[in-house]
């Protein structure tokens, strides 16, 4: 199965939340980043490849619609507003499809389908010798920077009211990012949830003592809703 890049746009951090966990729920996407205005987007998109782009259209300094006018090769867009009005504006810039606001799970899943559909006719098969490797990182904003995580130095995540905080082996990020947002970020292949407020990196962990998980010397709860999962993901 392919996986495809995808990146979030939206001012309102609910619109990006719900989109955030909508992709989190397919196993083809992978969340490049989640960002607050175009501007932050057209950074990640300079050094990243991005497949399909949820983005909104009513926007502060630079509209959905502006945005996608500046670029010169433009991925699969979903427009996501709460306005029909720019419908024909939208699709006279080839938009994949346009989703107003508040749209179902359902619904989103038929925007990707058609997305996927357009970007498998375009992109020729890959060999079965030569995997395509996955991205290593992510990209995240927190304390008025954008920084560069690699996903290998992250070691927990943790939900923290309206910020996470994301615990790297080079210090801690606190993004304004709920803990669905967060998740979205962290492959499932590599991360598992040991608690509702928790997510650790499977690859650091050291033991684990009754209830609790340790990376080194860092204690981390094993909630009683999440062991049995927690301990069947890690072959026990």
């Amino acid at each position: 199965m392919n996986k495809w890049n995808c990146l979030i746009v939206d001012d309102e951090p609910i619109a990006l939340e719900i989109l955030a966990s909508y992709c989190q729920q397919l196993s083809s996407l992978k969340v490049l980043g989640l960002c607050g205005n175009a501007l932050e987007a057209r950074e990640i998109m300079q050094t990243q490849t991005v497949d399909i782009l949820f983005i909104d259209i009513n926007m502060p300094i630079l509209n959905g619609l502006a945005f996608i006018k500046t670029l010169k090769r433009a991925p699969q867009v979903i427009f996501t507003t709460a306005y029909k009005e720019y419908a024909v504006d939208a699709f006279d810039l080839s938009a994949c499809d346009y989703l107003l606001k508040p749209f179902s799970l359902d619904r989103f899943i038929l925007a990707v389908d058609k997305a996927t559909e357009r970007l498998q006719a375009s992109t020729p098969p890959i060999s079965v010798t030569k995997p395509q490797p996955l991205e290593n990182y992510f990209f995240l904003r927190a304390d008025g920077k954008i920084y560069k995580v690699l996903v290998d130095d992250v070691l927990y995540a943790e939900a923290n009211g309206n910020y996470t905080k994301i615990v790297t082996s080079q210090g801690v990020l606190s993004p304004v990012m709920t803990f669905t947002s967060a998740s979205a970020l962290l492959p499932a292949e590599k991360f598992i949830q040991s608690h509702r407020s928790f997510i650790v990196n499977k690859s650091k962990m050291t033991h684990i003592e009754g209830n609790r998980v340790f990376i080194g010397e860092i204690e981390l709860p094993i909630g009683s809703n999440y062991r049995e999962r927690f301990l069947n993901d890690i072959g026990l």
